[in-house]
C-alpha cells in the first residue's frame, strides 16, 4: 500500500533526498494526481507503469523543467517548487539526467563528448581532464571506444557513454529515462550491472524510469507504480510482489515469460 506522505511538507527541511508531496500536474488531462513518494540518499527508486502515466513527467519535475500545479517537490533536500531558474541551475549541478536517446553529439568522438562536459568546469587542468575522461570510460568499460563516433556504437553503448558523460559533472544523483529500451538482453544486463556498480562505488542516489521489470528487480530499493496518474504503490520490490492489487498483478505478469 502507499506509504504516508514524506515529512517536511510546508517546512524548510526534509530527511529525504527527493520527495514528491501530493503533486498534481495537468496538461490536456490529469497526468499526476496526488502523487507522493520519496528517495533517500544512496537509494535507487524505480518508477514503473504503462506509457503515458506520468513517469517522464515526474523526471521533468525533479529536474525543475516542470512545476506542479499543486503540491511540493523536494530535490537535494531543497524545496524546488518555486525556485527561480538560477537556483535550479545550482540544484542541477547535483542532479543530472541520462536521456533515453543519449543526447550525444554525433560530430564528436566518445571521448570528446565527455570532454565537452568537463569544459564547463574550471576545477580541472588539461591533463586532469584527459585523465578524467579515461577514468570515466574505464568505469563504464568503454575505454577502447574513446576515439569512436556515436553513430558507430550500438544503442546500449551510447547509453553507457551518456552515463559516463553524466558522471563527469560529479553528481550526487542520476536520473535514468528508460535506460534499457531498445537494448538487447546482454547489453541490458550490462547497463543494470553498471548502475549497481555506480551506486555502490560512488554512493549515488538514482531514479530510474523503466518498463524493464528485470532491471527494476536488479537495481531498485524502492518502487513507485503510477496508474492513471496516481501512485497506486510505493514500497520495496518484495512488498510489491505481495501486494494484491489487480493493476499491479497484471503489470507484473505482463513482462514475465516462463522458460521451461
Amino acid at each position: 500500500m502507499l506509504n504516508p506522505a514524506p515529512e517536511g511538507a510546508n517546512s524548510r527541511t526534509t530527511s529525504h533526498y527527493i520527495a514528491f508531496e501530493h503533486v498534481f500536474k495537468t496538461f490536456d488531462y490529469p497526468v499526476l494526481v496526488d502523487v507522493s513518494f520519496h528517495v533517500n540518499a544512496g537509494e535507487t527508486l524505480a518508477v514503473i507503469g504503462r506509457s503515458g502515466v506520468g513517469k517522464s513527467v515526474s523526471l521533468g519535475h525533479i529536474m525543475g523543467f516542470l512545476k506542479p500545479d499543486q503540491g511540493r517537490v523536494w530535490v537535494a533536500y531543497t524545496d524546488i517548487t518555486e525556485l527561480p531558474e538560477p537556483e535550479l541551475r545550482r540544484i542541477r549541478k547535483k542532479v543530472t539526467m541520462v536521456f533515453q536517446n543519449g543526447a550525444l553529439f554525433d560530430s564528436l568522438t566518445v571521448g570528446e563528448n565527455i570532454l565537452f562536459s568537463l569544459e564547463l568546469r574550471d576545477d580541472y587542468n588539461e591533463k586532469n581532464k584527459e585523465d578524467v575522461v579515461n577514468g570515466l570510460l574505464q568505469m563504464v568499460d568503454l575505454l577502447e571506444y574513446r576515439d569512436v563516433y556515436p553513430t558507430e556504437l550500438s544503442t546500449g553503448y551510447k547509453r553507457a557513454v551518456a552515463i559516463a558523460r553524466a558522471l563527469a559533472a560529479q553528481p550526487e544523483c542520476i536520473l535514468y529515462d528508460e535506460p534499457t529500451t531498445m537494448v538487447d538482453p546482454i547489453m541490458s544486463d550490462h547497463v543494470g550491472n553498471l548502475m549497481l556498480r555506480l551506486k555502490r562505488q560512488l554512493g549515488l542516489t538514482s531514479v530510474v524510469v523503466t518498463h524493464d521489470l528485470d532491471l527494476m528487480r536488479k537495481v531498485a530499493d524502492k518502487v513507485v507504480m503510477l496508474y492513471e496518474g496516481k501512485a497506486i504503490f510505493f514500497g520495496t520490490v518484495a512488498e510489491m510482489d505481495r501486494f494484491d492489487h489487480p493493476h499491479i498483478r497484471e503489470f507484473l505478469a505482463m513482462d514475465r515469460v516462463e522458460i521451461e
